[in-house]
């Protein structure tokens, strides 16, 4: 996430799982003496997972891992010094970068010209530019926000016939905190109702298969906040619409859309999601990759987890086909935590 950007999800959403609550929020703003902003902003959060982790895992090796390979009793990883390390199990929890996704049309583009936004810490580079900024999501409306506010010429595109913007949760307040918490879970995933189903995994699952896609896809379609609207009043944002091509015209780039009209900017920023593919994970050595019952990139995971192959656990983004939408946010650390745990602790 860029400088500047804000977390979409409320307070009691952005704890991070801890057994016995000693590192949540509340507790880093005792300890600290720092208050919040409402939304949570970037830097704010990142200081807090450094506490979480300073006090909680200590002892880490930074070391890169740069291939996992399944031997005949467990694995075998290579650190990027070449040691050679065994395991038994192994978590992956290594987060969503490499399943940035953006059309394959634009790939072979110059990255001065094209990129995604995960690509960006500081988007105050395009001060003075034209950015055109593809997506409806979250990403790519803040993303607009802050180029607008650095001094960027900048207009969104959004495939869907409107934006989608996140204001029922700011009207349930009105009806009371008994009535919100009924409708909404903390874990904060999917809309009033919904939220209560997406919190509780284990529930999701018993649910027909159909049923489950269904309530993923309605549980995380692109929107924006409501704190996002009056950011973007003076922005331009074009729905309907989605690139089909860029040609290079000197520094610059010609768009074309499926409408058939084209357009000219200094740089096409794609805010387009992610999608999971484990084979976009440069250190799971292609055999192991193989190995693993998949469905469309995804894991299938079992109880704790844990992959096809024994002893290999997803957390995160790859766990969402198999536990629901609430995998891919910190507020499902409270699940995944708990049952990866279970199954540890239960031994072979």
């Amino acid at each position: 996430m860029p400088v500047g950007m804000f977390l979409r999800s409320p307070y009691e959403a952005t704890h991070i799982a801890d057994p016995t609550g000693v590192l949540s929020l509340d507790a880093y703003i005792a300890a600290s003496g720092k208050r919040f902003s409402k939304p949570i902003d970037l830097t704010s959060f990142v200081e807090y997972g450094r506490w979480y982790q300073q006090h909680g895992v200590p002892d880490l090796d930074p070391r890169q891992i740069n291939r996992i390979e399944r031997m005949a009793t467990g694995f075998q990883l290579t650190a990027g010094d070449g040691e050679i390390l065994t395991a038994s199990r192994v978590v992956v929890a290594t987060g969503i970068a490499p399943f940035a996704w953006r059309p394959a049309e634009f790939n072979g583009l110059s990255p001065s010209l094209v990129s995604h936004s995960c690509d960006h810490k500081d988007l105050g580079v395009f001060a003075g530019k034209k950015v055109l900024v593809v997506g409806g999501g979250q990403s790519s409306l803040e993303s607009a926000a802050l180029l607008h506010e650095a001094g960027t010429g900048v207009e969104v595109i959004v495939r869907a016939p409107q934006v989608r913007w996140l204001r029922w949760r700011k009207r349930m307040r009105r009806l009371g905190r008994p009535i919100e918490r009924l409708l909404y879970s903390p874990r904060d995933v999917g809309p009033a109702g919904m939220s209560q189903l997406t919190a509780r995994p284990d529930l999701l699952r018993l649910l027909p298969r159909p049923t489950q896609d269904w309530v993923g896809r309605r549980a995380i379609r692109p929107a924006g906040a409501h704190w996002l609207i009056d950011r973007l009043r003076s922005v331009t944002i074009r729905t309907g619409l989605h690139p089909l091509s860029g040609t290079p015209n000197g520094k610059q780039l010609r768009v074309r859309f499926n409408d058939g009209s084209e357009q000219m900017a200094d740089h096409l920023l794609f805010a387009t999601g992610y999608r999971v593919d484990l084979a976009k994970y440069p250190f799971l050595a292609p055999q192991l990759v193989r190995e693993i019952e998949q469905i469309n990139g995804y894991p299938r995971l079992e109880p704790g987890l844990e992959s096809s192959v024994p002893g290999l656990h997803f957390l995160g983004a790859p766990a969402a086909w198999s536990f629901g939408p609430v995998a891919r946010f910190i507020s499902g650390t409270f699940y995944s935590a708990q049952a990866l745990t279970r199954v540890v602790a239960a031994g072979p």
